[in-house]
């Protein structure tokens, strides 16, 4: 706990409101940002930390762009990179931070990038286009990749795509550097399967539905040829009494990984469950509303006490003190004021 910590948030900037990303410091006893400087990046609608806590990076108009973080928490640009396709919605990189994994929502695309020995983004690796026709018209009639992550066991990855209502499973290794197609977890018909997030062993992994409103929780064991994958709980996102335009958009588990959380579009509203790491399953303590508009991330602060809602619509963060026995989130203070925020990360920098 003990340590310095800065938040990083990636806005659109194509209005000239904001710059791209704002650098924050963290006041993780209060649960506060600290408005420190902003940095250029064009339309930065995702950001991530690599594991090592030493790289920051970020969606852009561009492809992928990687900032040295310093001891003091300042960013620097590194470099770069072209992702052959159109700007991508999520990223994440593997354990090692040896690969950063692009999933493009526009094309129906997830790509695999290396990643160099001082942080920065490298070639393409691999990449494959969705192909499919979903449901609905407009919403997920086609191709939507919005979710790619290297499973824990390094073996696989997996590519959510909420247009075609399918987890797609794809064998990787280094050797090869070949996605190959093994298997597909078909959601519900019109659920939207949004973002997935593993526990850390491995055991466990959460998928949130964008139009369906619930979270599933699924069993992981690795396999040779592809893993083995069941179903052992479906819960809701929202409280009884909510919006009808309720959209379920973004999932977080606690640093410890005792909680969830989930944000809704529409409803306006947080979620917390509490997890059982033994069996990996989710028990509502409450559903409130975040004082904004379209919470699209949810940042845990390292105490695991305090949250922030980035509110897209509204241009706001909220900052709320959880009280797991009570199920309540208190606000602890005023918003701050960000143009059209999309993601946020929080880093330790320093010794």
């Amino acid at each position: 706990m003990k340590g310095k910590y800065m938040a990083y948030v990636g806005s659109y900037s194509y209005n000239g409101q904001a710059k791209g990303i704002t650098v924050y410091d963290v006041d993780v006893e209060k649960g506060r940002f600290i408005p420190r400087c902003e940095v250029e990046v064009d339309n930065s609608s995702y950001v991530i930390a690599a594991n090592d806590g030493k790289t920051l990076y970020s969606i852009a108009d561009e492809g992928v762009v990687s900032f040295r973080i310093h001891e003091n928490g300042a960013i620097t640009r590194l470099n770069s990179a072209n992702i052959k396709g159109m700007r991508g919605c999520h990223l994440s990189t593997d354990a090692e931070d040896k690969y950063i994994f692009v999933s493009g929502y526009h094309d129906g695309k997830s790509t695999v990038l290396r990643l160099n020995q001082d942080g920065s983004v490298g070639e393409i690796v691999t990449g494959v286009f969705h192909k499919g026709l979903g449901s609905v018209a407009e919403r997920n009639f086609r191709p939507h990749v919005s979710c790619s992550r290297r499973t824990p066991d390094g073996k696989f990855i997996m590519v959510a795509d909420l247009g075609i209502d399918q987890i797609k499973i794809y064998r990787f290794n280094e050797k090869d550097e070949e996605m190959i197609l093994v298997d597909a977890l078909h959601c519900d018909l019109e659920s939207a399967p949004k973002c997935f997030r593993f526990s850390s062993d491995g055991r466990f992994f959460y998928l949130v539905s964008e139009l369906k409103n619930v979270i599933d929780v699924f069993t992981y064991e690795t396999g040779e040829r592809q893993p083995k994958i069941e179903k052992i709980q479906t819960i809701s996102t929202v409280g009884p009494k909510h919006s009808q335009l309720t959209s379920a958009c973004s999932m977080r588990l606690s640093n410890d990984e005792g909680y969830l959380y989930c944000g809704n579009a529409g409803d306006n509203s947080v979620s917390v469950y509490v997890r059982d790491k033994d069996t990996g399953l989710l028990e509502a303590i409450c559903c409130l509303p975040i004082s904004g508009g379209y919470p699209k991330d949810i940042c845990i602060f390292p105490d695991d006490k305090h949250i922030a809602s980035i509110n897209h619509d509204t241009g706001s963060i909220t900052f709320f003190t959880i009280d797991y026995v009570k199920g309540l989130l208190v606000m602890n203070g005023k918003e701050i004021r960000v143009n059209e925020p999309n993601s946020c990360v929080i880093v330790k920098v320093g010794k």
